[in-house]
């Protein structure tokens, strides 16, 4: 997920007009990553959110829901529904043409010249830096009117109004818009800033005076202005599939589609106006890079190289903490889906009478399954064949060993299940279980990737049973001896192949890494002696 594609989130100030009380915040320390105090805050909900992806799975939602999911109350869904309707035809939503800098948005450096009655210079390199200065005034103007206004005043705030009329009070303002006051404030104040040093310099009479615009861009670049855009971009991919949740309600739908049908969104819709923040993030660089390369005095070309790889580097750090906030978040998921069954449940040969089960002391799965030790390499569902039946398998390849589970699935769906928890990275094969309330047992143990051999099968000896596309995986123990052995279906021949592949590769890198490991040992001879 590079970070054009990626995701993004930094958070700052939440306050609702509409609300009476404030949300606190909470200090979210991402292992492994250089994150203080400020770097990610998050709100009580948000927090929730990631300690506890499953907390609806399983459980009625706290918050009330959608008021007419039953029969029998057509009517009062009717009512409600038009009630929602005339409250949103009192919506006031004020014009964004009062800002002074509106009508220059979509003007040359040429023309703003001419409007004023000034020469451009005869200095080709110095116009050329004020051009390339006026397209980042000018794409600022536009991100802020076009995409972050649009989001605040006819989305945002549309939706604060409602929850004070007691309509949609369940939606989560923060999961929706994340920190979108906090970056439309700074946004606001960047655009002011370069629009003050654009005045001052056409209202001056010196043709070759030059825009003094390097205390501007360190301020914003250096502060707050990157910092803001990680946190919304944090929050952008849960925001998405909270949406896609969201959009099956009939109420939200017809909330969402008032807004959408305002003029100032030009048919943008909130999918494309949320992702606005990763795109701009993502060009600062560029336009930084360009206004660096049309300047002049070597000082000044420092500077803004300096700032430009700070923007660069901020970028980079956010790819680190989406990619790990998404294994996080994951792995959380995982640990609530995989049932580890005891020692006489998994094989039926061990018999432990039920006054001396406590002493059997399982080791958590949540040590297993941790985010900071291992990581989740390549899964699928497959199909394992049994002595008299198939089952539908989901594999776990992680870097250390390969987990085999049987997916099991619940005829009744769950009512209290929460689809806008589900985490965007988790495979739909995984979701559907989840959705029915199923889970993934898992069949015998972990395999570590040095005990574990995996084989092609020919069809020509499974082709009697009905299989194809099979393959061999072998559990053997430190010994060689093989103490368990799973034959896999997979579903085409690239399947089978892309596993066999995969598991080959990660064996292969997991011996390099033990062997490096053991290095150390046979190096540090004098080291051992003193000792």
């Amino acid at each position: 997920m590079g970070l054009v594609p990626s995701d993004l989130t930094s958070l700052g100030q939440r306050n609702s007009g509409f609300y009476e009380h404030r949300r606190s915040s909470v200090v979210l320390n991402l292992p492994g990553l250089e994150v203080f105090p400020g770097d990610l805050l998050v709100s009580d909900g948000a927090a929730d959110y990631l300690c506890h992806p499953l907390l609806l799975l399983n459980s009625e939602s706290k918050k009330p829901r959608w008021p007419f999911s039953k029969r029998g109350v057509g009517k009062d869904k009717h009512k409600y529904i038009s009630d929602l309707e005339n409250c949103l035809s009192s919506v006031k939503i004020t014009s964004f043409r009062g800002y002074e800098f509106y009508s220059l948005k979509d003007k040359t450096w040429d023309e703003v010249m001419e409007t004023h009655h000034k020469l451009p210079t005869d200095q080709l390199d110095l116009r050329k830096q004020q051009e390339a200065m006026w397209e980042l005034f000018t794409s600022e103007c536009t991100y802020f009117l076009d995409h972050l206004l649009v989001l605040k005043m006819i989305f945002m705030n549309t939706l604060k109004y409602l929850q004070t009329h007691e309509y949609l009070l369940d939606v989560d303002l923060w999961r929706l818009f994340a920190n979108l006051e906090e970056l439309t404030q700074t946004s606001l104040g960047f655009v002011n800033s370069l629009f003050g040093i654009v005045k001052d310099y056409v209202d001056t009479s010196e043709t070759s005076s030059s825009l003094d615009f390097i205390s501007v861009l360190t301020k914003y670049f250096r502060g707050s202005l990157c910092q803001s855009h990680q946190t919304y971009c944090l929050n952008y991919s849960a925001a998405i599939f909270y949406l896609e949740s969201l959009r099956q309600r009939d109420d939200f739908g017809i909330y969402l589609k008032w807004c959408e049908q305002n003029e100032q969104c030009r048919r943008l819709h909130l999918p494309e106006l949320l992702v606005a923040p990763l795109q701009r993030l993502t060009r600062y660089p560029l336009l930084l890079k360009n206004i660096w390369k049309r300047s002049m005095d070597s000082a000044e070309k420092i500077m803004i190289y300096s700032i430009k790889e700070k923007v660069e580097k901020s970028i980079r750090d956010l790819e680190g903490k989406v990619k790990w906030l998404d294994n996080f978040q994951k792995f959380r998921y995982l640990q609530e889906i995989i049932v580890w069954p005891p020692l006489w449940d998994r094989d039926k040969r061990f018999f432990v009478p039920e006054c001396l089960k406590h002493i059997f002391k399982e080791h958590t799965a949540e040590n297993i399954l941790s985010p900071t030790n291992r990581h989740l390499l390549y899964e699928g569902k497959l199909t394992l064949a049994e002595s008299t039946r198939f089952l539908d398998a989901y594999l776990f390849l992680f870097n250390d060993f390969l987990l085999v589970t049987k997916t099991k699935r619940n005829k009744k769906k769950l009512g209290g299940s929460d689809s806008g928890f589900m985490c965007p990275s988790l495979t739909p094969e995984l979701q559907a279980v989840i959705k029915e309330g199923g889970s993934c047992t898992v069949l015998d143990q972990p395999i570590p990737l040095d005990r574990l051999v995996v084989k092609s099968i020919e069809p020509l000896h499974v082709s009697v049973f009905g299989l194809r596309n099979a393959f061999l995986i072998q559990h053997e123990n430190r010994y060689r001896q093989c103490i368990a052995a799973f034959l896999l279906q997979a579903q085409t021949e690239n399947i089978k192949k892309t596993w066999m592949a995969q598991i080959t590769t990660a064996i292969s890198c997991f011996t390099k890494n033990q062997e490096t490991k053991k290095i150390p040992l046979f190096t540090l001879p004098t080291e051992s002696s003193e000792i």
